[in-house]
């Protein structure tokens, strides 16, 4: 008990009702709690800030653990069990047992299977709008500031990544402020969707009475007794990438393939390596041939080598017949790359093991001759 304003204060070790331990007699924190008419102080180690969350329900079956109200995700991407006041007062024993809240007749066990999570929001206009929640990756809050446009389509710097936004209306964004943007999520890929203001997170059965034709809508239900818009995410995901559904191949995504870049130009390697990277590869770079093949005869992954031919010490010459010679890197295609193509370097080079021959500069040429290597290889396996 704690005496507050005169008061004696119930008080429950958090840590003891969630069975991490015995909780800490000499310092910590009490949360001052009211549920109805009882107050209670709830005791923690330590209180960081507070802040606005989306709580989603917990699964049917936890539904048992009466101390948590739901889960939610942070902008970390850490999920959050989120406690229940209600759930508390029960161990205070000031409201009805526990046993017999937790007791759930089957019949209203098997009820609770047919329920579906929904979120319902508001987006371009007053009537609400819903979508299964399980499709929702995370809930944002993004300023407008941050949003850019290009080409008319709306993009945002997202977890180190660029994602495509769309507007469920189709209007314009406002300038200032903050917009509630719903992510989803497949296979690497993010879309967000701009809504005007999230209403609620509900669970309930999902029953379309009134189908519709309407590019974006599957038909109307009725959510919380209001006719609720059942938006189709699908119309809204080939708006981000018009592949979105190209790559749900159930046959396993190949595996990019790794690009070993030699140049003893840093300069050179810091312009071209980007390049090769958004054209879908993976790239390691090496400043000298004899780094290169090091790391490849150390185990390191390489299914191309892209050299440059003129460097000092051992040139990229030297590079391709060294790996030529040895077995377990003979199979390598190596393509070179030289400031001057002339007749007499292509020769020397198909003497030595090159499979192709690019000028320098040539960056389009550089991805052609990389993606016809690394197709030949998909062929062969």
């Amino acid at each position: 008990m704690l005496r507050l304003r005169n008061k004696l204060l119930p008080l429950i070790q958090l840590k003891e009702l969630l069975q991490l331990g015995q909780g800490a007699d000499d310092r910590g924190f009490v949360v001052v709690t009211q549920v109805g008419s009882q107050v209670f102080g709830v005791v923690v180690d330590g209180v960081f800030h507070t802040e606005e969350i989306v709580i989603k329900p917990l699964s049917s079956k936890l539904r048992h653990l009466t101390v948590f109200s739901g889960t939610t995700i942070l902008g970390d991407g850490t999920v959050i069990m989120i406690i229940d006041p209600n759930g508390i007062a029960q161990a205070l024993g000031r409201v009805a047992p526990q046993g017999e809240q937790i007791e759930i007749d089957e019949a209203e066990a098997v009820a609770e299977e047919d329920l579906t999570p929904l979120l319902v929001f508001r987006a371009g206009s007053q009537q609400p709008k819903a979508v299964l929640l399980s499709l929702v990756a995370r809930l944002e809050e993004i300023d407008c500031r941050r949003i850019e446009a290009s080409d008319g389509q709306y993009l945002v710097q997202y977890r180190d990544q660029l994602m495509p936004l769309v507007r469920i209306d189709g209007g314009k964004l406002k300038q200032d402020g903050a917009v509630p943007v719903l992510v989803f999520s497949d296979r690497g890929r993010r879309m967000g969707l701009i809504v005007d203001e999230i209403i609620d997170i509900v669970e309930q059965r999902l029953d379309i009475e009134v189908a519709s034709e309407r590019p974006g809508l599957v038909g109307y239900a009725v959510i919380k007794g209001s006719a609720t818009e059942i938006v189709d995410i699908a119309h809204f995901l080939p708006q981000a990438y018009a592949d979105w559904f190209r790559r749900r191949d159930p046959r396993p995504l190949p595996v990019p393939r790794r690009i070993m870049l030699v140049d003893d130009s840093a300069f050179f390697r810091d312009m071209l390596a980007p390049l090769i990277k958004a054209a879908g590869y993976h790239v390691t770079s090496a400043a000298s041939a004899a780094e290169a093949l090091a790391n490849i005869r150390s185990g390191a992954r390489v299914d191309v080598v892209v050299t440059d031919i003129e460097m000092p010490d051992m040139d990229g010459f030297e590079l391709a017949a060294a790996l030529h010679r040895e077995p377990a890197t003979a199979g390598i295609p190596v393509i070179a790359l030289s400031a001057m193509v002339s007749t007499e370097a292509i020769e020397r080079g198909r003497r030595v093991g090159f499979h192709d021959f690019v000028a320098k500069f040539d960056r389009a040429g550089v991805i052609a001759a990389i993606k016809e290597q690394t197709e030949d290889l998909h062929e062969a396996a």
